[in-house]
């Protein structure tokens, strides 16, 4: 017997990719390629190519079900006030950006043609021709103006209005071009572009409960705090897809809950699969986890404004950054060293050196401050991923050596609004962003908008704004490294690991990638994915 294929084409191998799809079973492809004089041994190669083929091949149809960690009254399809992943993934199946980073990390085109600019300071803008809003309305640059200039509105509450503010003028030059002017010149605004707040909405929307944009999918359905269902545009600009019919998306707090609802087949889709459920997830044959680390991570809060330097220091003293990675964490991490640029973004500073557990060095400064003996409360929730088992390790270690921490244990309903940013000590959770300076902007600065240590710096100001607008990379990663160690050492914000995240995945979900802006594709995945029938 021969393994040679005899007279076997790619047309021939075509004819069997197609029936595989119209339900052909093994036996009938055995006959169908013993007809056409291919050896018995060889027909192992032929069903696996084939199959290969008709997995990567997208399908069209069905309704996909997935859920996320947390939802409340006050989420949003106002691309602007999104804050968490819930609003994310809703903002992205609607609307589009003028920019998108890809799977690389390189911004690539959407709404915009072309991204120009000779100094980095004034850009022009270049629209894509024939895009029309869910309303049939066609884009124009006064859209682009209108959606951008949101932002630089106090009354809009736009969670990136610090970034917005480096664009001082923005306008139509005819219906197809937009200029942006900004206030010094920064190299990385194509990135900051393709940022889930920067979607483009129509000209003149104040009111986002319909969710009209120019995006993949058709609002059906939105119901703050409990779920929303969006349907196929079938006018949509981006050939041959989306591929699904419907998506529908939904919060289940309880890790436990939204594993269980993957595996019943109640759902398609759940983030964030605690590692303690992984192997629940990795052992079933029609399920998956989708595994990234690109710089997600849960981090403790300590207000400068609220508590003394000494304190702080000793509690970075205390952490055990190991067990944290092999405890609460089940190994899904990398140990962070209290800053939030990660090993998976270019600038990470690999010189900075994570503080080691040192619980004497820690009682020291715990004793400077005045601390040991009292009860000094920290805010856990379930919202803030890893959490709560964090905060029982810390805890721990501190009872060791004579701290009391009381961990008050709250509710994922509210905690972003209630308690993030506002405790005196309570946990984070950041998703990924593409460059050190928006992670900077929005985190650190001294007037920005989530800075949740009230960490505030002129020089860091002035070294951010320098490093912003230099085309010297190498320039820039040695500011970028002196940052990240004022940020490891001043601030007051601990940050013990970057997460690898894990997403639970049926096999049916096919074409699910890693990319940087963070799980499910960066929240993108309704545009992308498909069921396989």
């Amino acid at each position: 017997m021969t393994d040679k294929i005899t007279n076997w084409t790619k047309s021939d191998d075509t004819r069997v990719e197609d029936a595989i799809r119209r339900g052909a079973t093994r036996r009938d492809l055995l006959k169908m390629m013993l007809a056409s004089g291919v050896a018995l041994s060889a027909g192992g190669a032929v069903f696996g190519r084939a199959e290969q083929a008709v997995a990567a091949t997208p399908v069209s149809g069905g309704h996909m079900k997935a859920a996320g960690i947390s939802s409340s009254n006050a989420d949003t399809l106002d691309p602007a006030k999104a804050s968490l992943g819930t609003d994310y993934s809703r903002c992205c199946s609607l609307y589009n950006r003028l920019t998108f980073i890809d799977v690389t990390g390189v911004p690539q085109m959407e709404l915009a043609e072309k991204l120009e600019t000779k100094d980095a300071k004034t850009w022009t803008v270049t629209l894509r021709k024939g895009v029309t809003f869910h309303d049939g309305k066609t884009l124009t640059s006064a859209d682009v103006v209108f959606a951008l200039k949101r932002h630089l509105d106090p009354a809009v509450g736009s969670k990136v209005a610090k970034i917005a503010a480096q664009m001082t003028e923005i306008k139509a030059i005819d219906p197809n071009t937009v200029e942006i002017v900004l206030k010094a010149a920064n190299a990385d605004l194509p990135y900051i572009l393709a940022l889930h707040h920067f979607m483009i909405v129509q000209d003149g929307t104040t009111d986002f409960s319909k969710g009209i944009g120019t995006g993949a999918f058709v609002l059906e359905t939105f119901q703050p705090g409990v779920r929303s269902i969006v349907k196929k545009n079938t006018n949509y600009w981006k050939p041959n897809l989306p591929h699904l019919d419907s998506f529908e998306f939904f919060a289940i707090p309880d890790a436990t809950a939204r594993v269980n609802a993957l595996l019943a087949g109640d759902i398609q889709f759940c983030s964030s699969v605690d590692p303690r459920a992984a192997k629940l997830v990795d052992g079933q044959k029609d399920f998956r986890l989708s595994r990234s680390t690109v710089g997600s991570y849960t981090n403790l809060n300590i207000r400068l404004d609220m508590n003394k330097p000494d304190f702080v220091t000793g509690m970075k003293h205390l952490i055990d950054r190991e067990q944290i990675v092999a405890a609460a964490l089940r190994g899904f991490g990398d140990v962070g060293n209290d800053q939030p640029i990660s090993k998976a973004n270019v600038f990470h500073n690999k010189d900075l050196k994570p503080k080691a557990f040192d619980p004497d060095k820690a009682k020291h400064y715990f004793q400077k401050a005045g601390v040991l003996g009292q009860s000094i409360p920290v805010v856990a929730s379930e919202a803030a991923d890893f959490s709560i088992d964090m905060a029982m390790i810390i805890q721990a270690s501190g009872a060791d050596i004579g701290l009391k921490l009381d961990i008050q244990r709250v509710p994922s309903d509210g905690y972003w609004d209630k308690y993030w940013l506002k405790a005196p000590i309570h946990f984070g959770n950041i998703n990924p962003r593409p460059t050190p300076d928006i992670y900077f902007s929005l985190l650190y600065s001294s007037d920005a908008p989530w800075n949740e240590s009230q960490f505030k710096s002129p020089k860091f100001d002035s070294m951010m704004l320098e490093a912003r607008g230099m085309l010297d990379d190498a320039k820039r990663h040695e500011i970028y490294n002196e940052m990240q160690t004022m940020i490891s050492e001043e601030a007051g914000t601990i940050i013990p690991a970057y997460t690898t995240n894990a997403d639970g995945v049926s096999a049916k979900v096919k074409g699910l990638e890693v990319n940087p802006l963070g799980g499910m594709m960066g929240y993108a995945m309704a545009e992308y994915v498909w069921l396989e029938a």
